[in-house]
């Protein structure tokens, strides 16, 4: 269970009706308006080995730091290893994901920002690992909810027992379940298909048109489940 792993030291809002087929622009606008230090973006994607294994339908989560209107995010991607990049940048690979939106319950104050942001920056380059979350001992690498855990903290909002044993699922459950998270806004981000409302010349062009459709949509699923991004 999630409690017997977290300590918490620090409101969880009702659920809101997603913003359903949102564009990288939308979302960008969206978030923009109430992001902040320490905001959580927890990702229902399609990648089927994250869902299994955790039991749960998040299967990404990041972190955002702002300064001013500067809004970085920061996650550790497999492939990639942690990394930050603009908001912009980080949705446009987020395509087809459910967004669920969640901010401190209290915002961080000057230390504890800058503790977050000090603890995000050092570990950008580190190698992308998961293995180790069978076990529970530290590897070379970390995954996504073991950074967002070790960055969290660090500025003292959480306490973890085996922060490589978290899953996106069990932080979202231990932040939520304790009020230290309220809830923002649940976001369906569309994907980039081709365009269904094409028409062909002809019959034959419309065909090739229909499959190309068909296959893209297939092979975007088949990615979502087997290459989790």
């Amino acid at each position: 269970m999630f409690s017997s792993m977290f300590i918490v030291m620090s409101l969880a809002g009702c659920p809101l009706e997603p913003v359903a087929d949102a564009t990288v622009n939308d979302a960008i606008t969206i978030i923009s308006r109430e992001a902040e230090t320490g905001t959580l973006l927890f990702s229902k994607g399609d990648c089927l080995a994250v869902r299994i294994f955790t039991k749960s339908p998040f299967t990404h989560v990041a972190t955002i730091v702002r300064e001013e209107d500067q809004i970085t995010v920061y996650d550790s991607m497999n492939g990639v290893g942690v990394r930050k990049q603009s908001l912009r940048d980080y949705l446009k690979n987020r395509g087809g994901d459910v967004l669920h939106i969640y901010h401190p319950s209290q915002a961080f104050d000057v230390q504890k920002s800058n503790k977050f942001k000090q603890h995000l920056e050092q570990k950008i380059g580190t190698p992308y690992a998961v293995r180790h979350h069978l076990s529970g001992k530290r590897g070379q690498g970390v995954h996504c909810a073991e950074y967002m855990t070790d960055a969290l903290q660090a500025c003292n909002i959480l306490k973890a027992k085996n922060p490589a044993n978290v899953s996106p699922g069990s932080l979202f459950r231990g932040v939520t379940m304790y009020n230290i998270y309220q809830t923002g806004q649940i976001i369906a981000l569309t994907s980039a298909a081709p365009a269904e409302d094409e028409k062909g010349n002809n019959r034959c062009h419309q065909w090739w048109i229909d499959t190309k459709v068909c296959t893209w949509k297939c092979c975007h699923k088949l990615k979502g489940w087997f290459f989790c991004k």
